[in-house]
């Protein structure tokens, strides 16, 4: 019997959730962001996103060396790069690099072998982006070199995950300002793949949507979770009213009732802050936290249900019970919960 916490990831939910993208950008090319492991999904266990991409997006140089052991397709740097031994290494791996920052223009200038590049314009964000007038440079400096393609021009939205963000509009318009329709354009992750339709451009970039999980506060766009995290009940106990569970006594039952404890922790990366109001789905019916979150169990309030030692609880990844459910109840959001697996669970491809 396996008493040890599993992640599985669904290929035909990730194989879907690609299918909601084009649904609704059906004329744009597709950059899957498989950036931090794939969202915690694993480079290895998304071959559906691997094969489908017209290119696939990762935050850092480390993270393209990984990919290309597993695909031959174009891998885009959205960190670019930052001295010369970088900017080989981005070359060796086929990468494209975004150029955000004034001084990553002279490097990537003097470079000896052809590059493709995408230019990240700051539209109001302040994170990375070039300014109106450094981009104007930019333009210049490279048109002029022949080793250098400017793919696509891009920025990122601040607030698209917020429909009605005046932020939006503004920096739409400003994008729009600043660049021409000459140039392949990309400003939709996404929460404006699903709700900014103008925003769709030649390129669309989406992430978390691609696993399953909305970037808005509800879930009506038919996505599909990727990953279903659960663990076994290894532990049954009948506690009488008042008896305590859990570190800090913080939790005691109000009357006699059953308690499951749960193979899984803080130190697999379940949320540690989920409260009491935080359901887990066992033998599809939900029941509640009770106690703290410890580094290796939690403790289940059952009732009165019938569960046997081995019986799998699902932590999140089910239609009933979905990891956007448990951030609410965690007070963080899908992102973490899902990057935050630790390696101590066992990841495994599921249908």
């Amino acid at each position: 019997m396996n008493m040890r916490a599993i992640a599985t990831i669904s290929q035909s939910a990730l194989l879907h959730n690609l299918s909601v993208v084009k649904k609704y950008a059906p004329q744009a090319k597709v950059v899957t962001m498989v950036k931090a492991n794939a969202y915690g999904h694993h480079l290895n266990l998304v071959t559906p996103l691997l094969e489908n991409a017209d290119i696939l997006a990762v935050s850092e140089i480390q993270e393209a060396q990984a990919l290309r052991q597993i695909t031959n397709k174009p891998i885009l740097l959205l960190s670019g790069v930052h001295s010369r031994e970088e900017l080989q290494q981005a070359l060796d791996l086929n990468c494209h690099c975004v150029v955000h920052h004034s001084s990553q223009i002279t490097l990537i200038n003097n470079i000896t072998q052809a590059l493709n590049i995408w230019l990240k314009i700051d539209t109001g964000m302040h994170r990375l982006g070039l300014s109106s007038e450094e981009y104007q440079q930019c333009l210049s400096d490279f048109n002029t070199n022949p080793l250098i393609h400017i793919e696509c021009i891009l920025s990122h939205f601040a607030c698209a995950d917020e429909c009605n963000h005046p932020m939006n509009q503004t920096q739409f318009e400003a994008f729009n300002t600043i660049t021409d329709n000459k140039d392949n354009r990309s400003m939709a992750n996404s929460a404006a793949i699903l709700s900014l339709p103008e925003s769709l451009f030649d390129v669309v970039r989406p992430g978390i949507m691609l696993y399953g999980a909305s970037p808005f506060n509800d879930n009506h766009f038919t996505l599909k979770p990727a990953m279903q995290l659960s663990a076994p009940i290894v532990s049954i106990k009948t506690l009488q009213a008042g008896d305590c569970v859990g570190y800090g006594a913080s939790w005691s039952a109000n009357q006699q009732t059953t308690i499951a404890i749960i193979a899984i922790g803080y130190g697999d990366g379940y949320p540690r802050h989920a409260t009491n109001t935080t359901p887990v789905l066992i033998n599809d019916a939900l029941h509640l936290l009770a106690g703290r979150v410890s580094m290796d169990m939690i403790a289940v309030d059952i009732g009165d249900a019938k569960v046997a030692i081995g019986d799998k609880a699902i932590l999140w990844g089910d239609e009933k019970l979905r990891v956007e459910t448990v951030a609410h109840h965690s007070g963080t959001i899908a992102y973490e919960l899902l990057t935050g697996v630790s390696a101590r669970v066992g990841f495994v491809s599921g249908k």
